[in-house]
């Protein structure tokens, strides 16, 4: 790649927690940046009108603009795949490379592509969403061949209030997963704060921590077409292949 590497985030516009995280991880990478485009996401729960924020025609619109950037990937840095269904995420990253020409991903499918690296199919889950929203998660996977072995959530409808959770209560719920020995857990929710303790709780459980945010930008290095292997201390899944 001849110039500096620019990644494009697709992101919910109520999230605090992603933009400086995903900027501070970046600071291993001399020369890369990050770019940020939001579109409306409020609240997340099973209902039509939460559903309504993840129609394509404004991720879509944010999409292009990004595209303006000439960015080297686009990721859309949210998990509304993990229980609307892959398919979405597939057909929405389709539908932006068809029409920027930038290839693309999500967190969900880069969360996909991460298990399947490191050979994990029992999986512990943390989030801070609703019951019936976990419960949706889980099928959705095990329809991916995926056993979700323990979980953990907050009944937070969300969406900008899943940033007031400290990192010491995402580090119990990940400790409490962990006791069901899941070969990884997963922090799933790009406004959750366990980005920063992700490496630590590896280090002290010997399970790969995967947060979403630390995932996305996994994702999007590797679908840029870039080495992610300069952040490896920001945890195990940027040692990964994509």
């Amino acid at each position: 790649m001849t110039a500096p590497l620019r990644l494009g985030m697709l992101t919910p516009s109520s999230n605090t927690v992603l933009e400086p995280l995903t900027a501070a991880m970046l600071g291993a990478l001399p020369g890369a940046s990050a770019h940020f485009a939001r579109f409306r996401v409020v609240a997340i729960d099973l209902g039509a009108g939460s559903r309504a924020q993840f129609d394509l025609s404004p991720v879509l619109a944010a999409a292009d603009l990004l595209a303006d950037a000439k960015v080297h990937a686009i990721c859309w840095n949210g998990t509304s795949g993990s229980w609307l269904g892959l398919e979405q995420d597939r057909a929405l990253c389709a539908e932006i490379t068809r029409r920027t020409g930038i290839p693309a991903t999500t967190a969900t499918l880069a969360l996909m592509r991460a298990f399947a690296a490191l050979g994990a199919t029992r999986i512990g889950l943390v989030t801070p969403y609703l019951a019936e929203v976990q419960a949706a998660i889980a099928a959705r996977w095990a329809e991916a061949g995926l056993d979700c072995v323990a979980e953990r959530h907050l009944e937070d409808p969300g969406n900008y209030s899943f940033a007031d959770h400290p990192e010491a209560t995402v580090a119990r719920l990940v400790r409490e997963v962990a006791a069901a020995r899941p070969q990884a857990i997963a922090i799933h929710c790009t406004n959750f704060r366990g980005g920063g303790i992700a490496p630590a709780l590896e280090a002290e459980l010997g399970i790969p921590v995967l947060d979403s945010v630390a995932i996305s930008l996994w994702g999007a290095i590797g679908a840029a077409g870039a080495s992610a292997a300069p952040l490896a201390a920001q945890g195990r899944v940027f040692a990964l292949p994509w």
